[in-house]
């Protein structure tokens, strides 16, 4: 597979399992990729900042651009994103500003990439009025009003989403999330990290849980950003039932991403809708309006980034539960998925905590973790005596890792703050939620000066 390039067309489902399986690599190859998106906002109106004008998601880029030597991402004659050493910054539909990370091999290094990161774009933002707000979902602004950003698949995405959904708008233009992307060294250690990283995504929903509200006012929920995926488009999203079923691995996997409809074809530059189509018409040579034509890797690269469950498998998974945060929960969600996954004996012990838990109990967690967070009843215990489980086998795991910094601290300081949040039983939609009704008088503004970067 490393020898055929991203233009090789796909005559095959063959390839599409190969192409998978060839993210498989030896333990001393394993990265850590974090992902975090941000809210920008002007600092006297609070509003979103638009994407054009002297203030503005543009000014931001080229500004980084300039003062950092970032590389610019186009798209027509829009500035997108910027690139560099393997890292990316790029717009998520609303505005959203998101830093994609290198594949690196610590937690201390992500942090400081992220760290990195957070000081360029406030040195930036800083003369424009900008700052930045972690967390899952906008707090005080209506869907219409915030602005569109200039990127093609988008306008597809934004025309496709009410057809399948109620909430998928909002997940387009009003959430943000922390993500972390994490290596397997086989299909068999794929299986067991993908149901082991599913079963235990709500724990860490309910842990990063970060979006109470909504317009100004309590939604009801501890993570509304959870919430809304649930009904954003059932063909994309869920909690995939079938990896769990005996016969799981990267075919299973492939088989499910060829069912979901497609959203669009890139050619030339520009984004084809062929919303709602099969990529298995695709291949077949009998896609509308690409008749005689036969879908290349990067069309199937494309496509697997159309699909949304709580993990998400590409040449490496995606842990896609958490909710945007605060500086330090940036470098605490890969740290919780590190020290559980890269560690062999932590990764058995959390199989030995979910794998008997059924379909029944794993949606259970996954519809009400959203509103209740901790507080879930399982079994004989809640979701927060679950969530000290998972912390404690993850902070083992990072203990065994035996990854130090220049202090002659290991990974597991990175989980400080989550054991603070699970031991006291509060989450960060708890906390903002104890002030909205306290200090905050219900103000919603005091929100962007207490809590933003």
């Amino acid at each position: 597979m490393s020898n055929i390039s991203r233009n090789s067309p796909i005559e095959s489902k063959q390839q599409l399992i190969d192409y998978i399986a060839s993210g498989s690599k030896p333990k001393n190859e394993w990265g850590i990729g974090t992902e975090h998106e941000k809210f920008v906002f002007c600092i006297d109106s609070l509003k979103p900042v638009p994407y054009e004008g002297e203030r503005s998601i543009k000014a931001i880029l080229q500004a980084m651009q300039k003062e950092f030597d970032w590389e610019p991402i186009m798209e027509g004659q829009y500035i997108i994103g910027l690139k560099k050493n393997g890292q990316s910054v790029s717009l998520e539909p609303g505005g959203q500003l998101e830093l994609s990370g290198a594949m690196l091999k610590t937690l201390h290094q992500t942090c400081a990439e992220s760290n990195s990161h957070l000081r360029q774009a406030q040195a930036v933002s800083e003369e424009l009025g900008i700052n930045y707000l972690g967390m899952g979902f906008n707090p005080n602004t209506k869907r219409e009003d915030v602005p569109v950003m200039p990127k093609g698949r988008y306008n597809i995405m934004r025309a496709y989403m009410p057809k399948k959904g109620n909430l998928g708008l909002d997940m387009m233009l009003r959430t943000c999330t922390i993500q972390v992307n994490l290596d397997y060294s086989s299909e068999a250690d794929m299986v067991k990290k993908f149901r082991v990283s599913l079963a235990l995504q709500p724990i860490a929903t309910a842990i990063f849980a970060a979006s109470p509200f909504t317009e100004g006012k309590p939604n009801g929920f501890q993570s509304y950003r959870s919430h809304i995926w649930t009904d954003t488009d059932p063909d994309r999203c869920g909690i995939l039932p079938f990896v769990f079923d005996e016969g799981m691995g990267f075919e299973a996997y492939v088989d499910h991403v060829l069912n979901v409809p497609m959203y669009f074809v890139y050619r030339d530059g520009i984004y084809n809708d062929v919303s709602g189509k099969s990529f298995k018409d695709f291949m077949n040579g009998t896609l509308t309006g690409f008749e005689g034509q036969v879908p290349t890797i990067a069309d199937w690269e494309d496509h697997m980034s159309t699909v949304f469950p709580e993990v998400r498998l590409k040449k490496f998974l995606e842990m896609r539960g958490a909710d945007g945060g605060s500086w330090s929960r940036i470098c605490a969600l890969p740290a919780l998925w590190v020290g559980i996954l890269y560690d062999s004996e932590a990764l058995n012990e959390a199989w030995e905590l979910v794998k008997d838990w059924t379909h029944e109990e794993h949606q259970h967690l996954r519809d009400n973790v959203p509103r209740d967070a901790l507080k879930v009843k399982f079994r004989n215990e809640t979701v927060q005596d679950l969530a000290l489980k998972m912390l404690k086998i993850s902070s083992g795991g990072l203990e065994r890792r035996a990854c130090l910094n220049n202090t002659g601290d290991d990974e597991r300081i990175f989980l400080n703050s989550l054991f603070e949040t699970v031991e006291s039983g509060k989450t960060t939609a708890q906390l903002m939620l104890d002030r909205y009704n306290g200090s905050w008088n219900g103000d919603i503004s005091k929100l962007f000066s207490d809590c933003s970067f």
